[in-house]
C-alpha cells in the first residue's frame, strides 16, 4: 500500500494545538540535534496561531493518529511555506508524507486567487530531499549553506592578510557601535542598497523594496523565527564624519549557548576592504568571552564571494538546505 493510500489529508484548521503539540515538540527537538537550535518558542508561537484556527494549511493522519502537518502564510500576495514535517517508522516514508504534504499545500498555494509569488526555505531538510513537490510546479531552486564557527577556536582568532596573522584593524573614518533602535531606518535602508540586483533578492523578495526591507528587519528583531534577537551582539559601522551606516552585523540567540548571524552587510561603495571581516572577528571574539559555544549563519551556495570569507575565518558547512521559489509574474 502506498504513502498516499494510507493517508488521510485535512484541513489544519480542524486542529487544536493541544493536538499538534507532541509532532511539534518531536520536530523542535529535531532542530536542536541537527542545528543546535532550540526552537521552543518558535514552537510556542506557532501553537497560539493553531489555536486561533487561521492558518492555512494541511495535517497528515496515518490511521487516525496525527503524523504530519504543512503551513503556510499569505503576506499580500507572496504565500511563504511556513514549516513541513511529518514522523513515519522509517526517514523514507516521513519524507513520503512531507512531500505529500507540500503537494497538497502548493496546489491550495497555485490556486489562491491573487497569489503571484510563493517561497520556501525548510531549513530541516537536506538539499534535494523534499523537492519532488517544488520541481513538479515549476519552482526554481537556490541551494544555501547552514555554516558554524566553532567558538572554541576563537581566543587565537586571526585576520590573515598577505601570510601575516593579526586581528583586524578598522579604519579609522569607521566607528563601530552596538545596535540600536535608533538605527533602524538607517539600517533598512542599507539592507535594500546592499541587495539590490543580489542573488537573495531572488529567494526573498522583501529586499526588493524599502518596505520589504523594513519588514524583514521587524521580524529579525522582533519575532523568535531567527532566534531571539541580541542587541549586545549586533553591530553597526558608521562612518564618523557623515554619520551614515556602511556595514552592519545583526545576531540572535537560537540557543542558550550558541549565536546565529541573521544578517552582515556593508554599503557596496565601502567593499573590498576587509570591513565584512572586521564585523565577524568582532562578533566572534564578543561570543566567544561569553562562553558560547558556537556561532552559525547561513548564505547562499552561489553567493561564492561570501562563502568564500566564511570558510577562510573557520566556518565549516554544517547543511546543506534548498530555498525554493515560483514567481508568477
Amino acid at each position: 500500500m502506498t504513502v498516499a493510500t494510507q493517508l488521510e489529508i485535512l484541513d489544519l484548521r480542524h486542529f487544536s494545538a493541544r493536538q499538534l503539540r507532541p509532532l511539534l515538540e518531536t520536530e523542535s527537538r529535531i532542530w536542536d540535534q541537527r542545528l543546535r537550535w532550540n526552537y521552543q518558542s518558535s514552537t510556542e508561537l506557532l501553537l497560539q496561531y493553531l489555536d486561533s484556527r487561521i492558518l492555512p494549511g494541511f495535517v497528515a493522519l496515518d490511521r487516525g493518529r496525527i503524523c504530519g502537518f504543512a503551513f503556510c502564510v499569505y503576506e499580500g500576495q507572496k504565500a511563504v511555506v511556513g514549516d513541513a514535517f511529518a514522523v513515519a517508522n522509517d526517514p523514507t516514508q516521513a519524507l513520503q508524507i512531507t512531500q505529500t504534504l507540500l503537494h497538497h499545500l502548493l496546489q491550495l498555494l497555485q490556486n489562491s486567487p491573487g497569489i503571484q509569488r510563493i517561497e520556501s526555505q525548510l531549513l530541516l531538510y537536506d538539499t534535494g530531499s523534499i523537492n519532488s513537490p517544488f520541481v513538479a510546479a515549476g519552482f526554481s531552486m537556490y541551494p544555501r549553506l547552514f555554516m558554524e564557527y566553532d567558538l572554541r577556536l576563537a581566543p587565537g582568532f586571526t585576520v590573515t592578510k598577505t601570510g601575516d596573522q593579526h586581528e583586524s584593524k578598522l579604519p579609522s573614518q569607521f566607528e563601530l557601535t552596538r545596535w540600536s533602535i535608533d538605527f533602524y531606518q538607517a539600517a533598512a535602508e542599507l539592507i535594500h542598497e546592499c541587495y539590490l540586483g543580489h542573488i537573495d533578492a531572488r529567494i526573498n523578495d522583501q529586499y526588493c523594496s524599502l518596505h520589504g526591507s523594513l519588514r524583514f528587519l521587524h521580524n529579525i528583531v522582533r519575532f523568535p523565527g531567527c532566534g531571539v534577537f541580541d542587541p549586545n551582539a549586533s553591530w553597526v559601522l558608521r562612518d564618523r564624519h557623515t554619520g551614515a551606516l556602511v556595514g552592519m552585523l545583526l545576531c540572535s540567540r537560537v540557543s542558550s549557548n550558541v549565536g546565529h548571524i541573521t544578517q552582515l552587510c556593508i554599503a557596496p561603495a565601502h567593499r573590498g576592504h576587509g570591513l565584512g571581516r572586521t564585523l565577524l572577528g568582532h562578533c566572534i571574539r564578543h561570543l566567544a568571552s561569553l562562553n558560547f559555544a558556537a556561532i552559525t549563519l547561513t548564505v547562499t551556495e552561489a553567493n561564492h564571494q561570501a562563502v568564500k570569507l566564511y570558510e577562510d575565518l573557520g566556518f565549516f558547512t554544517r547543511h546543506r538546505f534548498d530555498a525554493m521559489v515560483l514567481d508568477k509574474s
